[in-house]
């Protein structure tokens, strides 16, 4: 095994072992056009995403001459922050991700932005989302004779865009577009070109911004946020954005309009808190999520405790509505970062306690409602539950701020297949009973859809992407049958 695979096995069991119980990343992708500093920017934008992915970052540059990359195993800050790394990265174009790797291992020839020498020029290209025909399309291009580098998905769009017939690069992209299916949201850079493209469905989140008059494609508006660039707009669902070497931008709408669906898990837990999605202030949305709970599933406690950090907004708005006192009664270690690279079992067995501890001034001889965005396989949850119990806990009322996640995702999310879900599995009293609760509830499908301003779900043209708690599959899933089921078990093995 190559030294770079080594490190990137060591670095993802490290993580997998921490934090096993929530839905792992996606992907964060950033591009700035015609700014003097733009790796450093880009750089800086990806610290703003780094929650999104943590298991590697890349950005390429281009200087008017030649492109640039550079992709690194770890955290944006643990490379991208050192001026020896930045002073590589020349030019006024640039483009960057930061990854959690949903298709594809997590070895250095996987790292975003990828890059390709066309027969028009250099292309690099990443990707945000899960193409749900990848493999299939994979196969053929094999077949036909493609040779692959990588195992990442996002390679497949740099094929398609090599082998089109059109003339015009942003033809040719737009013909790749056609041909693939599931979740993106794409950035890209040619010598003359930045483009930003969005999926028809708007499953993955892209916006539009501006600093001092230079065109941003970033993931989110906390991106534009951190290098004090202003808020345009979203790319609308099916929208190709071009900025010319003009700088002038160009609108492209090659596909029929279809009513848009965004995920669900962006508000529930994957946004940042401060970022604005859809036009709703995230970290309002998770406390009217908290507050909608309360009203569904009241409880008398002495004290309201989120599972931090993603659960706090939930538990604020929990605790004013039902007007129980707020707590941090779950103090998170924020450094632990890769401190056991290979621990042991015994070592494994703590890790919950590596990443949180109990304040047990709080928890001591209280009755709590301890409040999480979500349940996936359910380990930690129930390691958390004991924690408290240790500390001395009454009882433990558990609300949760999703309803049960019965189904996986293919979209551009790591989430386990239903054998591994905890409510694919058990039912509602089932799992109190495995996580050794007093009471347990889940936000209803339609209390999730009134905290995001809607009466409800529209069960006949939904608003969103939630199939990961109803089942509704939003588009054709082409490497579940045949053949490309085969590849993607396989992979999932090799990973």
């Amino acid at each position: 095994m190559a030294a770079d695979e080594t490190d990137a096995r060591a670095f993802s069991d490290d993580h997998d072992w921490l934090d096993a119980d929530h839905p792992r990343e996606e992907c964060g992708v950033f591009g700035i056009f015609g700014h003097p500093d733009a790796a450093a920017i880009t750089a800086l934008g990806l610290h703003a995403l780094q929650h999104r992915g943590q298991e590697a970052a890349g950005i390429v540059s281009f200087d008017g001459a030649r492109f640039h990359s550079e992709r690194r195993l770890g955290l944006v800050g643990d490379h991208f922050s050192k001026k020896s790394v930045i002073d590589q990265l020349p030019g006024m174009v640039a483009i960057g991700h930061t990854r959690y790797s949903t298709t594809g291992e997590t070895i250095l020839r996987n790292v975003q932005p990828l890059f390709a020498e066309l027969a028009g020029g250099g292309f690099a290209v990443c990707h945000n989302g899960n193409l749900t025909n990848g493999l299939t399309l994979r196969r053929q291009l094999i077949a036909e004779g493609a040779i692959y580098q990588a195992t990442s998905d996002t390679e497949v769009i740099l094929h398609l865009v090599a082998r089109s017939k059109r003339n015009r690069f942003i033809d040719r992209f737009i013909d790749a577009l056609a041909q693939i299916e599931g979740a993106y949201a794409f950035v890209g850079m040619t010598n003359k070109k930045l483009v930003g493209a969005r999926d028809p469905l708007g499953i993955r989140p892209l916006v539009l911004g501006r600093l001092d008059g230079h065109p941003i494609f970033a993931s989110e508006t906390c991106a534009l946020d951190i290098i004090g660039a202003r808020f345009e707009r979203e790319v609308e669902p099916g929208e190709v954005i071009v900025v010319h070497e003009t700088g002038e931008i160009e609108s492209i709408r090659p596909f029929p309009a279809r009513r848009p669906r965004p995920c669900l898990f962006e508000y529930v837990y994957f946004a940042r808190p401060d970022s604005v999605a859809g036009g709703r202030n995230v970290y309002e949305v998770r406390k009217n999520i908290g507050a909608i709970l309360a009203a569904e599933s009241p409880i008398a406690a002495d004290v309201v405790i989120p599972v931090p950090d993603s659960g706090v907004p939930a538990a604020i708005g929990f605790a004013q509505a039902s007007r129980i006192p707020y707590e941090l009664g779950i103090i998170r270690n924020h450094y632990v970062g890769r401190t056991f690279i290979q621990p042991t079992q015994s070592v494994r067995e703590l890790g919950v306690r590596l990443k949180h501890s109990a304040n047990r001034a709080v928890v001591s001889g209280k009755s709590i409602v301890l409040v999480d965005d979500s349940i996936v396989r359910g380990t930690t949850s129930r390691k958390i539950v004991s924690m408290m119990r240790e500390a001395g806990a009454r009882a433990v009322h558990f609300r949760i701020a999703s309803p049960p996640i019965k189904h996986p995702d293919f979209y551009g999310i790591d989430m386990p297949d239903e054998a591994k879900l905890l409510a694919a599995q058990m039912g509602l009293e089932e799992m109190r009973a495995y996580l050794g609760v007093e009471s347990l509830a889940f936000i209803s499908i339609d209390g999730l859809y009134r905290a995001l301003g809607e009466p409800g779900r529209d069960n006949a043209a939904p608003q969103f992407t939630d199939h990961y708690f109803t089942g509704d599959y939003p588009t054709p899933i082409a490497d579940l049958v045949g053949e490309g089921a085969k590849q993607l078990s396989l992979l999932a093995e090799a990973s």
